[in-house]
């Protein structure tokens, strides 16, 4: 602050004795300042950005040049009201407001900022996708934590800015947060049990999953609370996450072949050609155009039957 006053001492001297016309021209110099500096500084920047192959530069100088722009005006707009006859209470009032308004717009820049970087780490191609902790059915997670952190933190940043003891704040929110979680104690569980479906995404959105109850469905959201199936009737069924993280599922979509098996039993009378009926088997399930080649069909003796040989055809389709 004291350095910027430096660079308007021309300008003090010249209004000498006249506090309100300083502090007005510091106002106009300041408007004229931050506008040009902007300006001259993305022009270079975006002149830079616009010549390298991704646009993740682009949107985040995008984002960068109004908390900059906003943060030269504040700067300037301290040092005015400070130059102002005004009293020192209305002058701390003034400044502070000044801070928190940098601080949320700095806030608001951080939080659009996170949640593009997040995504281009989601979305980018690569041999190690899938061992990457940010994928996109984990990009929500990621993207509320980010936000809660940032708003955590400038929360912190404006109650120094006040002067306020957060002592007594943090010991009420840990009461009210013991309060909340033993009235919450089901909403909490789902929401943990979302967290971790998440993380560990044994099923993401399209997979054909089963419950330990027999429920089958095409996996159509998961969110934090709850988990939605759609059931071959195009019935719609919400489950807890509380439910699904403590339940058998199997995933149908799962595994190294992202493909629905299908198994058809076939009892033949006894004394008949085995090879034959592989054979036959073989042929109907090649013949048919929705069974894929990759894996290939196969046949297998399953028992003898009390006046069979019970075979089983296993193809599969997409």
């Amino acid at each position: 602050m004291e350095q910027f006053e430096t660079y308007l001492a021309p300008v003090l001297d010249f209004f000498s004795g006249q506090p309100w016309i300083q502090g007005g021209a510091v106002f106009l110099i300041t408007f004229i300042f931050a506008s040009l500096t902007s300006w001259v500084i993305f022009r270079i920047l975006k002149v830079l950005t616009s010549k390298t192959k991704t646009y993740l530069d682009d949107r985040l100088l995008n984002i960068a040049r109004p908390p900059i722009y906003y943060s030269l005006v504040i700067t300037g707009f301290s040092t005015a009201v400070q130059i102002m006859p005004l009293t020192d209470s209305l002058t701390d009032k003034l400044i502070h407001g000044f801070k928190t308004i940098g601080v949320l717009i700095w806030m608001i820049a951080i939080i659009r900022s996170s949640k593009i970087i997040l995504q281009q780490l989601a979305w980018a191609g690569g041999a190690s996708k899938k061992q990457r902790l940010i994928q996109p059915q984990t990009l929500p997670l990621f993207d509320n934590l980010s936000k809660l952190l940032i708003v955590a933190i400038a929360g912190y940043i404006m109650f120094q800015i006040w002067g306020i003891d957060m002592t007594a704040w943090v010991a009420s929110a840990g009461i009210m947060g013991l309060a909340v979680s033993f009235a919450a104690k089901d909403t909490l569980a789902n929401l943990f049990s979302g967290v971790f479906i998440l993380a560990d995404s044994p099923y993401k959105i399209s997979d054909y999953i089963v419950l330990d109850d027999g429920q089958r469905g095409k996996v159509t959201h998961i969110g934090l609370r709850s988990t939605r199936l759609l059931t071959r009737d195009d019935v719609e069924v919400t489950v807890p996450n509380s439910i699904m993280g403590n339940s058998k599922v199997t995933n149908q979509s799962g595994g190294p072949h992202p493909k629905f098996r299908i198994r058809v039993k076939v009892g033949v009378a006894y004394g008949t050609d085995t090879d034959k009926v592989r054979e036959i088997l073989m042929n109907v399930a090649t013949s048919e155009s929705l069974v894929t080649n990759s894996p290939e069909p196969r046949i297998r003796f399953r028992a003898f039957g009390d006046s069979s040989l019970d075979f089983e055809l296993l193809c599969w389709i997409e």
